[in-house]
């Protein structure tokens, strides 16, 4: 007869339930660990290339290509420290014949003397014309009300194309040439470029390469020019449409309380039967720095939630899927004790990383900066979790004084 200890008998049931809940701790953690690799496989194979960058540059001019007319239309509230350059870069375009309408918005800071000036300066006084916009109406942005009445004094000149851009945007001396190039080849309705956006402050180095990303995985360019697929977005900085095509959608006015304006407006051209591109400019760039991380910050927060239809289960299951997708695999590949959680992590984020370094490299930047996505994930989930409470409060996309997502708007 063995001799039994009843006391340790009697610890018998408490061991076996910490092991049962060790045991589910592993279970979860590898569950998690496979999802967000059977994630990253799926983003990096079968989501449109989303992410190769360089795929997605604009190609080269296609040669002998006639001088067509086109008319860019330039809304502008208080941009008079880059208003200049934009009405620069635009009235020296190569490759096309520009003229240039340039819509006052309210501005108290003499934007519109500024593009006089500047116009002058380049002797192309005559292709500009700058008005002051009407005083806004109900149930409009700001910027699409003026984008509008640009738009009205276009046609009556009649061009093949216009050109919605931003005052903010330095076009490249081929830029517009060039999209006009792509509409032509595709042929497509509608042809845009995600600009360079200024990315020299550490906050943007850290931040603005993450927002293209993310763009390009909500929207991607492959899908977008698909005509097998609904998926259409645009880049508001510099889109090029034809007439008719904008027409057919219903005009400016049918997306006129639209806050991710340039979506809607694809979204518009691609549902009237429209073609739509999207690319990458190769050296078109916005020249509003955002130096903090608040500046940037705001810029997110400005749209974030309006992107989830204002909606806070699709708020609860964003935070729960970049959880998943983007902060999960380097936690357990850093603090898991078990190889397997630690190994699926860890592949994760390698394909995380791989899958973010051609937007690095198009911003000049070391591939370091890959690991630090987790990072700028948080960053970008507590900017959405500020957009929604800041729609909550009545707030929502404040931009220059002025709150173009009311709730309940």
């Amino acid at each position: 007869m063995f001799p039994i200890d009843v006391g340790s008998c009697r610890k018998l049931p408490e061991q076996a339930d910490s092991y049962n809940e060790l045991g589910m701790f592993f279970s979860f953690a590898t569950v998690g660990a496979t999802l967000g690799l059977l994630a990253w496989v799926y983003l990096a194979l079968g989501h449109g290339g989303f992410w190769r960058a360089g795929k997605l540059l604009a190609p080269e001019i296609s040669p002998g290509l006639p001088e067509l007319r086109v008319v860019a239309v330039v809304p502008a509230r208080d941009e008079a420290d880059v208003v200049g350059r934009c009405v620069t870069s635009l009235l020296t375009q190569q490759g096309v014949n520009i003229v240039v309408i340039l819509v006052d918005d309210g501005s108290t800071d003499g934007t519109a003397n500024v593009a006089r000036e500047a116009a002058k300066a380049a002797g192309r006084a005559q292709q500009l014309t700058v008005f002051t916009g009407k005083p806004l109406p109900g149930g409009w942005s700001g910027k699409l009300w003026a984008v509008h009445q640009g738009v009205e004094v276009a046609e009556v000149l009649q061009p093949d194309f216009f050109l919605l851009t931003d005052a903010d945007i330095e076009h490249a001396p081929r830029s517009v040439a060039s999209l006009v190039s792509v509409a032509g080849a595709g042929p497509y309705d509608m042809a845009s470029f995600m600009v360079r956006l200024h990315c020299e402050s550490l906050p943007e180095r850290l931040l603005v390469p993450a927002f293209v990303f993310f763009f390009f995985l909500l929207y991607p360019p492959a899908w977008i020019a698909s005509s097998r697929r609904k998926t259409a977005g645009a880049a508001g900085g510099s889109m090029l449409i034809r007439p008719e095509a904008l027409r057919r959608a219903g005009g400016i006015a049918v997306i006129r309380k639209e806050v991710i304006d340039d979506c809607a407006l694809a979204r518009a051209v691609k549902g009237s039967g429209g073609t739509v591109w999207l690319g990458l400019a190769r050296k078109t760039e916005s020249i509003r720095p955002y130096g903090t991380f608040a500046e940037i910050g705001s810029m997110i927060s400005r749209s974030a939630f309006n992107q989830l239809h204002h909606s806070a289960l699709l708020l609860l299951l964003a935070v729960a899927g970049m959880t998943l997708i983007y902060l999960l695999p380097p936690l357990l590949a850093m603090f898991s004790f078990r190889l397997v959680p630690a190994a699926l992590g860890g592949a994760a984020w390698l394909i995380m990383s791989i899958c973010y370094w051609p937007i690095l490299r198009f911003y000049r930047l070391s591939p370091v900066w890959a690991l630090a996505l987790p990072v700028v994930a948080v960053f970008y989930m507590g900017a959405t979790l500020h957009s929604a409470w800041k729609y909550w409060l009545g707030r929502g996309g404040e931009w220059k004084g002025r709150v173009q997502d009311p709730a309940g708007g």
